[in-house]
């Protein structure tokens, strides 16, 4: 009997539990927002790829031919250069021998440098008509392009055709390419040139609206006299030809140094320059053909002046020469334009080198998947032939009795079910129940329920609270056989079990043996998942390793030890959270064999909400971190220590932490492949990986003799409940990467799970 002293200390106990574990779980609060905060990060870094690589799609023309009724003539039939002067619209022609080399959807890192590299050779400046997310990606060249003396307008920011776009997306994409020209080379610009623009006769009444709101915020519009249509790609010799104005008129040329394969442009642009050049033309900006017509005029207007006795003080031959150097549409950006540029231009670089790290990863990952999928399908083939021949046996049937240390803390609602179901056992067994100072009478309920099943073999052992790893330690030290099961209190045995899971000690090799864990309620959605989880994950994952004999861990509700083992690796540790792959891990250093039998069947209760299996999951990743890490000289050591440092622990963190950490990218790739490249062709592939998966549970479930109705839950499980993991185990290493602390969390129950015979055949 205990002292009410003791009682009352253990009426204390759970209260300082509770505050304990009320202070860890206000620790663990940030590290799941910083585990959120990781995979929101990889989200957006994805977007913003894919949305830099015009990949969203809306970038083709939705309508051809359209009207041009509400155009003015005098815009259809003017020059190249559309300007708005208090909302006045004007046309702006090259004068005659003069010519804008004008360059689209850069830049690009292959041909633009060289178009710069050919243009800054024969002294000749160029406009750009830059694409806004490729000016993000490539800022440097955008920087050499200024300094250099060139001029550069807008394209958009994604190559979209304005015309048939909101004004929110109009608005996007100018501002989103003006903050790029920002951060890449510290100026914004006044040009624009539309995509899918050519002269201005093609202006229809779709566009007629965008180039007049723009006209009317600042922005002058330019088009083309001459299209060489190199995009056609069509010689070296016509590029030139096409490019070429009939006699000695003027005109705003279209080349292009990205969008498709350049090389013909690279080939033709020193032969075009050369040709014109000889020809006696002169090759300025589109600012500089603004400023030699405001030139012309302002001499013309002086000619007049002097006439009637009039000067304007301003000289005529002193701006055409140098005007192309002046950049006269670009203005310095400051103040939030500026640093928002920047802090752009930061992000892209980011998304550029995170993408293909990440794509790295997921080839990597994949192969592991699958890997993994065709290693489990063939090990536990031969798992199961091995152990079901005939001929095998452990050797000499096991017929001695065993101890089933029961550890307990609040088990009301489950211990009479678990002890209901020991007194079925077929094999002789004594029970100790370690009450690990419960307050809601589980003592007295194991006690009630031994005597009203009429067991004489039931032992009710009470002890200060002191966790599950020192109730198991006090069973075994209290165990008169050597033999010892131990099970959750919360998990019920079939008749066969004890009897199945103690055979294979009839090889003195053995030291331990992991049994067969059902989930009892698997009734509900939450149930089911665990369920699947259970048969293919765990168990199909335990014939593999039992196999390979590097079994990691052997599962609480079901596991068998040698006590003479147990007693040489120092009983159960509290280093970790993870008892049991602790004590599984030291077997196998300790040189003990560790093997898997499948017929031993335990039926546990599964957490039955979210919050509570995140807890457990949490519980177990932590805590399965935290015992690699004890036992990670085992790396270097030899002999038994050794191979299981070098074989089953790489397994582990490969399989257990390293895949499930980077599994998440198959799904963000995924769904960033639907809305970005291909949805059919990704929906085909998400669905080609769920029939490998049901492939290998369909295998599991036949193995384990389960109903194959609960893998209609598996593609919801893909969706849901394997992301909860994922953030479950990325939560878990941010723990351990910050060196954080996890109590054990006592998981609520139901008590539903009832005896085999309430359970089986489901």
């Amino acid at each position: 009997m205990t002292t009410p002293t003791s009682a009352r200390g253990r009426r204390r106990a759970p209260s300082r539990i509770e505050r304990a574990a009320g202070r860890a779980a206000a620790l663990q609060k940030p590290r799941v927002i910083l585990a959120l905060l990781l995979l929101l990060a990889l989200t957006c870094v994805m977007l913003l790829d894919g949305y830099l690589r015009a990949e969203v799609g809306g970038d083709q023309r939705v309508r051809t031919g359209a009207s041009s009724s509400k155009v003015p003539d005098k815009i259809l039939d003017g020059g190249p250069i559309l300007t708005f002067r208090g909302g006045q619209a004007t046309t702006v022609s090259v004068p005659s021998k003069t010519i804008a080399l004008t360059f689209d959807d850069g830049p690009n890192p292959t041909y633009t440098p060289q178009v710069l590299k050919i243009l800054e050779q024969y002294d000749v400046p160029g406009t750009f008509f830059l694409v806004g997310s490729m000016v993000s990606r490539y800022p440097s060249i955008v920087k050499t392009m200024v300094q250099q003396g060139n001029e550069v307008g807008i394209h958009t920011f994604t190559h979209v055709d304005l015309s048939y776009q909101s004004d929110a997306r109009i608005n996007r994409e100018m501002e989103q390419t003006q903050l790029a020209l920002a951060g890449a080379a510290g100026i914004t610009t006044t040009l624009f040139r539309a995509p899918y623009s050519s002269e201005t006769d093609a202006i229809d009444n779709y566009s007629w609206p965008v180039y007049k709101r723009l006209g009317n915020e600042g922005y002058t519009s330019v088009f083309v006299d001459t299209d060489s249509d190199d995009w056609k790609r069509p010689g070296v010799s016509k590029i030139v030809k096409w490019a070429t104005p009939s006699g000695t008129k003027g005109a705003a040329v279209l080349f292009h140094d990205a969008g498709g394969e350049r090389s013909q442009t690279i080939k033709a642009l020193p032969q075009y320059i050369e040709k014109m050049k000889a020809k006696g033309y002169t090759f300025t900006t589109v600012s500089g053909v603004i400023e030699k017509r405001n030139a012309a005029n302002r001499q013309a207007a002086t000619t007049n002046a002097g006439a009637t006795g009039r000067t304007t003080g301003i000289g005529a031959g002193t701006v055409g020469a140098t005007v192309s150097r002046l950049q006269a549409a670009h203005r310095t950006a400051t103040g939030m334009t500026l640093y928002e540029g920047k802090s752009l231009i930061v992000a892209v670089a980011i998304a550029e080198w995170a993408l293909p790290v990440l794509s790295g990863l997921l080839l990597v990952v994949g192969v592991a998947v699958m890997g993994r999928f065709g290693m489990m399908l063939l090990i536990a083939r031969r798992h199961y032939r091995q152990r079901n021949k005939r001929r095998f046996s452990w050797g000499p049937t096991v017929t001695r009795p065993v101890s089933v240390i029961v550890p307990a803390y609040n088990e009301k609602e489950c211990i009479a079910n678990t002890l209901e179901s020991l007194a079925r056992s077929t094999h002789p067994i004594e029970i100790i129940v370690v009450d690990d100072g419960s307050t809601d009478g589980t003592s007295e309920i194991a006690r009630g329920a031994a005597d009203k099943l009429g067991m004489t073999n039931v032992r009710v052992i009470r002890q200060e609270n002191a966790g599950k790893p020192a109730a198991l330690n006090n069973g075994v030290r209290n165990a008169s056989h050597d033999i010892v099961v131990m099970m959750d209190g919360d998990t019920v045995f079939e008749p066969e079990t004890v009897r199945h899971l103690v055979q294979p000690f009839a090889d003195p090799k053995v030291g331990a043996v992991a049994g067969n864990a059902k989930v009892g309620n698997r009734d509900t959605i939450i149930g089911a998942w665990q369920h699947i989880e259970y048969v293919m994950g765990f168990n199909l994952d335990r014939r593999m390793y039992d196999l390979l004999r590097c079994m990691p861990t052997i599962p609480g509700a079901i596991g068998a030890f040698r006590r003479e083992a147990v007693l040489q690796v120092g009983g159960m540790s509290e280093d970790t959270l993870a008892e049991d792959t602790d004590i599984t891990i030291a077997m196998h250093r300790a040189g003990w064999r560790v093997v898997y039998q499948e017929h031993a069947k335990a039926w546990t209760e599964a957490p039955g909400s979210l919050r509570q299996l995140w807890s457990q999951r949490y519980r177990w990743s932590y805590g399965t971190m935290q015992a690699l890490w004890k036992h990670r000289k085992s790396l270097t050591d030899k002999g038994a220590s050794g191979r299981f440092g070098r074989v089953g622990m790489p397994l582990v963190v490969v399989f257990q932490i390293v895949t499930p950490v980077f599994a998440p990218l198959i799904d963000v790739f995924t769904v960033y492949s639907m809305i970005f490249v291909d949805f059919e062709a990704a929906l085909l592939a998400w669905l080609a990986v769920l029939g490998i998966q049901l492939t290998c549970a369909a295998y599991a479930f036949r193995l384990d003799k389960e109903k194959y109705r609960y893998l209609a839950m598996m593609p919801l499980q893909q969706l849901a409940y394997r992301q909860m993991m994922y953030l479950v185990l990325i939560h878990s290493c941010i723990t351990a990467l910050t060196g954080g602390r996890l109590r054990w969390q006592k998981l609520k129950r139901t008590g539903e799970v009832g005896t085999p015979a309430g359970v089986g055949g489901r």
